[in-house]
């Protein structure tokens, strides 16, 4: 940092104070965009529903709505019905620990069908370096073992068919990245245009500007792919191979 400092010309020892870096109150740009999310209309977020699908469909990216929790899980089930894992014969399934998802109920719904569920819940010994190891190493070792992963978002971009997740304890991004297909629920409210009306929101309304960027935040934009090799699409080189978002629009 001193030698950055000594190259832009300042005293390489002494830090600057970074107020007026940023913005410390929200322009009439960003404000509209706060204003125009909250004011949005059930008729406009069906046509934003309508740009999402279309986005989808461009990336490989399957897109279901569906009106209730009960309908998700059902449709999840399905979902497990008609895959088969890629690797080994054990269907498991590794979830998030989540209001939305808890709601899923999803251990008594594929407990018909003899599937376990790994729930990712938060350690159980934070401040015990040795307990907490364990426990990551168990929680790696079963999310490995499940070739779907259920995760919920926080929004979901219509224009570009993003996902986009900040993670929590008891909701690790490996459950969205190491499973061979990734499940993530989401509700309508959930779906806005852009990343201008994402960072709007984040940065400067009230109903999130509290937690704000957290540590990690991931923007998934349909299923791995990769044309490296002979510039042929692979579809699961580096990731998930296939990509489903369940909107709930009830």
């Amino acid at each position: 940092m001193r030698r950055i400092r000594a190259a832009l010309g300042h005293a390489p020892g002494v830090a600057r104070d970074g107020q007026g870096l940023f913005p410390q109150a929200p322009s009439a740009a960003a404000l509209a965009l706060c204003e125009g999310v909250r004011r949005r209309t059930a008729p406009e977020r069906e046509k934003l529903f309508d740009r999402l699908t279309a986005a989808a469909k461009q990336i490989n990216l399957h897109v279901h709505a569906l009106p209730d929790e009960a309908a998700v899980a059902a449709g999840i089930a399905d979902l497990i019905q008609a895959r088969s894992p890629e690797w080994g014969d054990v269907k498991q399934v590794a979830v998030w620990s989540h209001p939305l998802i808890e709601r899923l109920n999803l251990p008594r719904v594929l407990g018909d069908l003899a599937v376990p569920v790994f729930v990712t819940a938060p350690l159980a010994c934070p401040d015990d370096p040795e307990c907490s190891r364990k426990e990551r190493e168990e929680q790696r070792r079963q999310i490995v073992a499940s070739y779907i992963g259920v995760t919920a978002a926080d929004f979901c971009l219509a224009d570009t068919a993003t996902i986009v997740l900040r993670n929590r304890p008891g909701q690790p991004r490996t459950v969205a990245l190491v499973p061979s297909i990734h499940v993530a629920v989401v509700t309508l409210d959930q779906v806005v245009a852009d990343m201008k009306e994402l960072f709007a929101l984040l940065q400067w309304d009230e109903n999130f500007r509290q937690e704000g960027l957290t540590r990690y935040m991931s923007f998934i934009s349909g299923p791995s792919k990769t044309g490296d090799i002979e510039a042929i699409m692979v579809h699961g080189a580096h990731g998930p191979k296939e990509v489903r978002v369940f909107v709930v629009t009830g």
